[in-house]
């Protein structure tokens, strides 16, 4: 597996795989990786030549600063998890490569992003478009892998890739949930058992 740390360095690698007209295949992540996560990349293997993840945690979707601070980062495990099903191309930027100068665009998805999670979340969907959109820049993919788990974020996602005009196939993948029924999530982690049976 290759990782990248630069938008520049990916690119040249992306191009050279185009050269060889592959098809590249994207599943975007914030870490902390699980067999949710990794049932992404197997869809994404299957649909492409090329798979690239990303684990970058963005700061623009997090309302709360806390949570932000709070979430798990566990690259090592990650990389080894991704070394296994044999990933192609891992890209981690840092906060300084996917955000050189503040973002200020702002998307509009309408009702989208203010009902459900979005009414507890204020800008959190506009956070998410920001970020989806810099990767799918840097990535150029021609399938991006997204799980049914966040539902809303997939719909959100759909309606970016209309209003940007993206040729990219957003291919939506079915929940993975812990043996209880619970929907596998990387935040899960910050759960008492007391809470994951609420």
């Amino acid at each position: 597996m290759k990782i990248f740390k630069t938008i520049s360095e990916l690119k040249t690698e992306i191009a050279n795989n185009r050269k060889t007209n592959k098809t590249i295949g994207f599943v975007p992540t914030m870490g902390a990786l699980h067999e949710g996560h990794i049932s992404l990349l197997k869809q994404c293997k299957t649909h492409s030549d090329i798979s690239v993840v990303s684990i970058f945690v963005n700061p623009t979707q997090f309302n709360n600063p806390e949570d932000y601070v709070k979430y798990p980062v566990t690259l090592d495990s990650d990389i080894a998890m991704l070394e296994e099903i044999k990933c192609d191309i891992l890209f981690n930027p840092s906060e300084k490569e996917m955000y050189p100068e503040k973002d200020n665009r702002i998307f509009n998805f309408g009702a989208l992003e203010t009902t459900m999670e979005g009414s507890f979340r204020p800008g959190h969907f506009n956070g998410v478009a920001q970020i989806v959109s810099k990767l799918f820049d840097a990535v150029t993919p021609d399938y991006a892998f997204f799980g049914e788990k966040d539902f809303q974020q997939l719909a959100v996602i759909k309606s970016l890739v209309k209003q940007q005009n993206y040729n990219i196939k957003i291919i939506a993948c079915p929940i993975i949930r812990e043996k209880d029924g619970l929907a596998m999530s990387s935040r899960n982690v910050r759960l008492s058992e007391k809470d994951k049976n609420q």
